[in-house]
């Protein structure tokens, strides 16, 4: 009964489909894509301490001209209920006209936990985040869909752990979008079959170009998973990790990927994500941008 109390006390019961600030609406004169840049592509400079969390929008447009950012974490999970802190972050984006996407969610447990009491203490975990996500602008936070058991029993039970974490989420405008992020997670029929499962408007997918690796002797198909998880999208991601004298990506078909994308109903922002490691990660991410801004 508690657990119940806490959702319904936080917002739970509230009716309405959340909505997205910063996302594009269908009805909008705004461009149908717009690029964002995921703050994984400086993971580098950010751990060995040569970048902040709060100089990571303003380097986005002062040196690649990018005004959308997706964080991290991990990369501020100590001031996440930092009200100072989050009130910092938003004057300096808002100062300089950057829009806050997204919030990639790590290390708060396992929304597919086996026991209620552990999917309700993941989906605690993650309530913090939702409350940041919703003070900085953003429209959804990311999450995995971690578990075990069969992917059967897996998959039921995440199910349930994101429905906790949807139903605080809706009343506050968040959305809760899973990645293709390993294990179960990488196979989208799996995935896709959870989110229809989950059937809250307030949930979607981040379908990312790269993490189709279920385990390490299996790979799903990355252009059929990408072909099913984009009709639930609410934000997509741009894996890159190497380039050829032409600037395209050599190990992705970008190309392909972007006429899947133009073929479903997604409008929205596809995020510049460099995980390579041949170039710096400044010089990733200017040819990642370069060869979205060539193909959408």
């Amino acid at each position: 009964m508690k657990r119940r109390n806490f959702f319904i006390q936080s917002g739970l019961a509230a009716a309405g489909i959340a909505v997205a600030p910063g996302y594009l609406s269908s009805c909008s004169s705004e461009p149908r894509f717009k690029i964002s840049l995921a703050e994984w592509s400086l993971h580098r400079a950010l751990g060995g301490k040569m970048l902040d969390n709060l100089e990571f929008p303003v380097k986005a447009k002062r040196d690649f001209g990018i005004t959308a950012v997706e964080y991290v974490s991990s990369f501020f999970s100590d001031y996440v209920t930092d009200p100072k802190y989050l009130a910092e972050l938003k004057r300096i984006t808002d100062y300089h006209g950057v829009t806050n996407v997204l919030i990639m969610v790590d290390g708060e447990g396992n929304l597919g936990e086996a026991s209620e009491e552990g999917r309700f203490n993941t989906a605690k975990n993650h309530v913090k985040w939702v409350d940041a996500a919703q003070t900085l602008g953003c429209h959804s936070i990311r999450v995995n869909a971690g578990g075990s058991g069969s992917a059967e029993e897996h998959a039921a039970n995440v199910v349930l752990g994101l429905r906790l974490l949807c139903d605080y989420a809706q009343p506050k405008g968040i959305n809760i979008i899973v990645e293709n992020h390993g294990g179960p997670s990488s196979d989208a029929n799996w995935l896709s079959n959870v989110i229809k499962s989950v059937n809250k408007p307030n949930i979607g997918t981040l379908p990312d170009f790269g993490n189709f690796r279920i385990s390490a002797d299996k790979e799903y198909d990355r252009y059929k998973g990408m072909e099913q998880l984009m009709p639930f999208a609410k934000g997509v991601s741009a894996k890159s990790y190497d380039f050829d004298k032409d600037g395209n990506e050599t190990t992705i078909d970008f190309a392909r990927i972007i006429k899947i994308i133009k073929k479903s109903n997604y409008r929205g922002y596809i995020d510049v994500e460099y995980e390579g490691d041949k170039y710096t990660e400044e010089e990733g991410i200017m040819l990642t941008k370069k060869l979205l801004e060539r193909l959408i």
